[in-house]
Formats: structure tokens, sequence, C-alpha cells
């Protein structure tokens, strides 16, 4: 395991978390009874039908029709050349009036690429765990950024994005473990979405379920690719202990603005 990996979790501090406010707080006088949640590959904001094109505000239009309470973005630039040097993770909170918080995997163009997390509710305690990649360490580095929300009302849930190695199995199994390790350990219901890489029926995924439940089962339908999708591969999970019931869960067939469909589900407590 590479050494960034056996730092297992960490705390990122204000002054190295890309991370901030739209203006948006809880409220004490009502509670949340049920989250809207999105996961989202977003390709840097790149149109498949436009190679050379940056869309952000087709990325932010997806979400903003969806209107979720939590997002876990994948592939997302900030100030890399190829996507203008813009914080597309800041750049989508501000069109969209939310919370941020960006967890860099990788060095790339001249910034930083890696996960983010939307919220319309506050964010604190941020974390990314760089995840391991025994199995090929020359692997693209990946990592799991989560965040404590807290609901109208004073509930906090714990919100996690990830994006797992898109080479080798082995690989994801051990990432999936390494989160499967961190749900254990947290005390706070939580959420995790994103890009896994792997079908229903993978070794990952198998041992995904054994600690978290996902909105979608044997019914999973496909996320990839964009213009015909024939494999499942974006989820949306919670921990088995967090009392969460799955309301609704449905792929958007939004098929200009990544190359992958967004997964939207509501989760009622």
């Amino acid at each position: 395991m590479k050494l960034r990996a056996i730092l297992y979790t960490f705390i990122l501090s204000a002054g190295v978390a890309l991370s901030g406010c739209a203006g948006k707080t809880a409220t004490t006088q009502e509670q949340v009874a049920e989250l809207r949640v999105m996961s989202y590959n977003i390709h840097h904001a790149n149109p498949p039908s436009r190679p050379s094109v940056i869309d952000l505000d087709a990325i932010a239009r997806v979400i903003r029709e969806h209107s979720p309470d939590l997002v876990a973005l994948q592939e997302v630039d900030v100030n890399t050349s190829r996507s203008g040097n813009i914080n597309q993770a800041a750049a989508l909170a501000e069109k969209l009036g939310m919370n941020f918080f960006f967890a860099r995997a990788i060095d790339f163009g001249g910034g930083e690429y890696g996960v983010a997390i939307l919220s319309k509710y506050p964010l604190s305690e941020m974390n990314l765990v760089p995840l391991p990649e025994d199995a090929a360490p020359e692997a693209e580095d990946r990592v799991l950024a989560t965040a404590n929300v807290t609901l109208p009302g004073g509930k906090t849930i714990r919100f996690g994005s990830t994006h797992l190695d898109v080479q080798n199995a082995a690989n994801r199994l051990q990432q999936v473990q390494t989160i499967n390790s961190i749900a254990a350990q947290e005390q706070l219901p939580f959420i995790l979405a994103g890009d896994f890489n792997d079908l229903p029926e993978s070794d990952a995924i198998a041992e995904l379920d054994k600690a978290f439940t996902r909105t979608c089962q044997s019914d999973c339908a496909p996320t990839i690719p964009v213009d015909v999708p024939t494999r499942a591969i974006d989820f949306i999970a919670f921990s088995k202990a967090s009392g969460f019931k799955v309301v609704s869960q449905q792929v958007i067939p939004e098929r200009y603005a990544s190359d992958h469909l967004p997964v939207v589900a509501t989760l009622r407590f």
C-alpha cells in the first residue's frame, strides 16, 4: 500500500480543504423527514458530444431540475487548464446555492481532480480518506470524501462521495473494504454515493452490500455508456444501522451533460 493510503483518514484543515458555503443554513423550526440524494459523475463538465467544450451550466441545470438535498460528484476539476482554470466544485455550489466540499485525488493540468459533495445544509468535519491500491499501485489514486451534514432541527448525518479504481477489480475490492471499515466505526447515519466502476454482481459490490444497503438491488438501471446505457456502476447506499427506507430511486435519462447518467434516490428516516 502506498504511504498516502496508510494515513487511512485525516481531517483537512481550513487552509487545505476546498470547501465553502453559498449561504444555506439549517433552521431549528422544522424537521427533515426525507432526503433526496443524487450521485453524478460529471466528466469534468465535458459533454461527450462536444469533446472540446466545458458546459458547467448543463451540469448545474441537471442538478437543479431534480432538486437534491445532497449530491455526490465525481470527476471534478479544480483550476485545471482543460476546464478553463475554474474551481468546478465552488462554481456549481454558487450556481445552485449549496455548500460544498472538494477532495483532491490527483494533481492534473496545473490544478486538481477528484470528488466533491454539494449540500443544501451546513457541512462540518470534512474528511478526505486516501483509498488503497495494493493490487495495482500504479493505478490512479482514489479517495473517499465525507462530511457531517446538519439537517433542519439539528439532526446530523454523515455523507460520502467516492470514485473507485477503473482498471483493477482487486483494488476496487480493497477500496470497498476500507470504506466498510470506516462505516463500522461511524456513529452517525451514513449515506454513501459514487461511481463504483463495478457491476452489482461483482465482488466489490457484494462486499459493499455487507455494510450498506443500496437504493437499488436486482433492479439497478444502467448508468453508462450515456448514449445506450448497458451497465449499472453508479450507486447510492446507506449504512445498515442508519434506519433509512428507500422511497424512490431512478436513473435520470440525461444524455448531453456527461458520459454518465445521474442517479437520484429519496430516503425516509
